[in-house]
């Protein structure tokens, strides 16, 4: 199963999974009017669509024309499909109106309230958060006129199944599922506890069936936990800090409360208060970097090094977010993940490497086509990829092809750093000629075991582990005291699912993974 959830999960990048969950949930919902089984009209929901979209898309094309950037096309359309399923979709003019208000304040939340470059709030939060106070500030409700306000119609059970199946896909695919599960987790909990409290301590079947109803079947936390707290851009970097955001956020929405005549517990607000989490532990600036060159440290892979113009926070194993717009880009986008290959260092130049097989992607080539000097913009660092405090713990780290950057950038910070560790790397590569990073691991005085196509000669230290392929059996023979090792595994997901099942069937209790889904 999980190798057949990577596979099809992989075929596209992030953004596009996620636009095309929220095209199929929007084409279903329509489905779901005409047969009767929703009560807003197609006409609503089209109309409603149209708009929130168009606004967004359109708004962030003109506030990156005034700021001088390129509009990230695909963005601005996933923030327009979460306001259409947030926002009532209703077909009178005032209330498209704010529906494309809530888009543009969407679009301009991204350049107006940001710090050093870094936009701080989910837009479709911040968008419709704003629109409703309008609503209700202008008493439109109290005066009896029913219009568009943030009233989570996605969250009808109608549409329960598909929200729960794509939202999974989404959550698995941005390896958020954990924090995902942590948020439903806490909000089924408290919410199950307030219903418990509010029927006076009974526990009854009717208390357990209306507190299920109301935390699943009638509430937009399932698609919240999947399309918006999921957002990459405002999350924090490492996991324990998505976890702690994710138990904030799920107490905000669940556990009532109120400040002032407008604001109350809503989910909109709590993911506001839970951007400001991820802000705070997160890179507080935007990243530009400026390309110095690039060279080939093997027959289809190459390194690029860029010098950023302050420092950038980053542990040895984390990745960074590279968005490189350029002319007839695929469909794998503009904005791709890579780990850093090179250690943190306060003056140093930042380095990411890139295999370039016979059919790459349009990013691949626009990446290999820049221009000394050009400047390229980084959105995000984050992961948990990174090697124990503990020096004297011993390591097995095995990588396949390309994942073998995050050791790189280990390793070379545990020899800048002085550190002794005790290291075993295991390192499947396919292609024929220069080993990428081979100077780099004879350097690190670890122990190294090749797989792949035979050199004709390896440094001292070094084995050679076979032709094939990374067997379990193998894999035990050359390390037969695996199981008092840490392990980290970096590279396909077929490679990580299978060498991490083997690992622990040898005993090996602490197994890190870290893979290029759809690279």
């Amino acid at each position: 199963m999980k190798k057949w959830l990577d596979r099809v999960t992989g075929l596209v990048t992030m953004y596009t999974l996620v636009l095309g969950s929220l095209i199929a949930i929007e084409v279903i919902a329509l489905v779901l009017s005409l047969a009767g089984q929703i009560s807003y009209p197609p006409l609503a929901l089209l109309g409603s669509s149209s708009v929130a979209v168009g606004a967004t898309v359109g708004s962030s094309w003109l506030f990156a024309k005034i700021a001088r950037v390129t509009p990230h096309v695909q963005s601005a359309l996933i923030t327009g499909m979460l306001i259409f399923f947030v926002m009532e979709p209703l077909f009178d003019a005032l209330s498209l109106l704010l529906i494309a208000l809530a888009g543009v304040i969407a679009s301009a939340s991204k350049y107006l309230l940001a710090v050093r470059g870094r936009h701080i709030f989910n837009p479709a939060a911040l968008g419709t958060f704003v629109v409703t106070l309008i609503v209700f500030g202008a008493g439109l409700f109290s005066s009896g006129y029913f219009t568009s306000y943030a009233s989570w119609w996605v969250g009808t059970s109608s549409l329960l199944i598909p929200v729960v199946l794509l939202g999974f896909f989404v959550l698995y695919r941005t390896q958020r599922l954990t924090m995902g599960v942590t948020f439903l987790a806490v909000a089924f909990a408290v919410g199950f506890g307030g219903a418990v409290l509010r029927s006076g301590g009974v526990l009854s079947s009717s208390v357990v069936e209306g507190a299920l109803s109301l935390a699943l079947l009638s509430s937009p936390i399932v698609f919240f936990a999947g399309f918006m707290l999921s957002e990459p851009l405002t999350l924090p970097p490492r996991r324990w800090q998505q976890l702690l955001e994710a138990v904030v956020v799920a107490l905000l929405i669940t556990v009532p409360f109120t400040l002032g005549p407008l604001i109350s517990n809503t989910p909109q607000l709590a993911l506001l208060v839970g951007n400001l989490i991820g802000f705070a532990f997160g890179q507080r600036r935007g990243i530009h970097l400026s390309y110095l060159g690039k060279k080939q440290i093997g027959p289809t892979t190459w390194e690029l090094a860029f010098e950023p113009a302050r420092p950038v926070r980053f542990l040895p194993g984390q990745y960074m977010e590279l968005t490189i717009p350029h002319r007839k880009a695929d469909f794998r986008g503009t904005r791709r993940y890579f780990s850093i290959s090179s250690a943190p260092t306060p003056d140093g130049p930042l380095t990411f490497a890139l295999s370039m097989p016979a059919k790459s992607s349009s990013f691949k080539r626009a990446l290999l086509d820049l221009v000394p000097g050009e400047i390229v913009r980084g959105t995000s660092v984050g992961g948990d990829f990174a090697l124990p405090t503990k020096v004297d713990e011993p390591l097995l780290l095995i990588a396949g092809g390309i994942g073998i950057t995050p050791f790189a950038s280990q390793l070379e910070h545990a020899r800048a750093m002085g550190e002794k560790r005790d290291v075993v790397v295991v390192y499947a590569n396919s292609a024929q000629g220069a080993l990428p990073y081979g100077d780099l691991l004879e350097k690190s005085g670890a122990r190294v075991l090749l797989f792949g196509p035979k050199p004709a000669s390896m440094p001292a230290g070094w084995e050679f582990g076979g032709e094939g392929r990374v067997t379990p059996e193998r894999l035990a023979e050359l390390v037969p005291d695996a199981a008092t090792r840490r392990a980290y595994i970096s590279g396909p997901p077929a490679l990580v699912a299978a060498l991490r099942t083997a690992l622990r069937g040898q005993g090996v209790r602490r197994v890190h993974a870290d893979y290029f889904s759809g690279y």
